[in-house]
């Protein structure tokens, strides 16, 4: 039996690389089932944005790093999700990606190696289409987090993805709509939404790639 403690970029980099890999039928695995979807009907283009699931090794295991967001009058206000934010003018995803990194944990771009990217997501409530891109440290970054964005910096095992106890369910209200929310709990934090869609991914990529180790 593989040892989950154990898993390696070489590992995450090969799940990225999957051939003919449905990644839209991975993320809606984990997300929010809405009762009235049509309510979500968009009438304009969606805005740009990236986020970057970091991964490093800490006490020799592979770790992503979330965030939880400082409490305001936006949207996602409080909620868990990975640094990341609205493209620029001209900027790539990757750019966009690195930049929000640095400016909301302190993690220079030359300190990150980009090793690829998932499928993009669509985040109704906002109007974003999120580009997720996948980046690694060499050494464990020293955080820095931006006061006024940032309450909380959360690093994960990623071995956790694969722990089905840590996966649960609710039923609740967001937006004014009927939600049946799907989410990992980690370390107390509800991770849902977006940011659960795009580990859920990320996990099912993880498991297909396995097999063939």
């Amino acid at each position: 039996m593989l040892d989950l403690a154990l898993l390696s970029l070489a590992q995450v980099q090969q799940a990225l690389a999957l051939p003919e890999f449905d990644a839209v039928a991975a993320q809606r695995r984990m997300m929010p089932i809405v009762r009235l979807p049509q309510a979500f009907a968009h009438q304009v283009a969606p805005k740009q944005a990236a986020v970057l699931l970091l991964l490093y090794e800490r006490e020799a295991e592979l770790h992503f790093v979330l965030m939880r967001r400082a409490e305001h009058t936006g949207v996602h206000s409080g909620q868990i999700s990975f640094p990341g934010g609205r493209r620029e003018t001209g900027e790539s995803a990757q750019q966009t990606a690195l930049r929000e990194t640095h400016e909301e944990l302190g993690v220079a771009p030359e300190a990150v190696q980009v090793i690829g990217a998932l499928a993009e997501l669509y985040i109704p409530p906002s109007n974003f289409l999120v580009q997720p891109i996948v980046g690694a440290c060499a050494a464990p970054p020293s955080w820095r987090p931006k006061q006024d964005e940032v309450a909380e910096v959360i690093e994960v095992p990623l071995r956790l993805l694969f722990d089905e106890a840590l996966k649960g369910a609710e039923e609740t209200t967001r937006y004014g709509l009927p939600f049946r929310i799907l989410y990992y709990n980690f370390f107390g934090h509800k991770v849902w939404g977006a940011t659960a869609s795009i580990l859920s991914e990320l996990e099912m990529r993880l498991r297909t790639a396995l097999k063939s180790f």
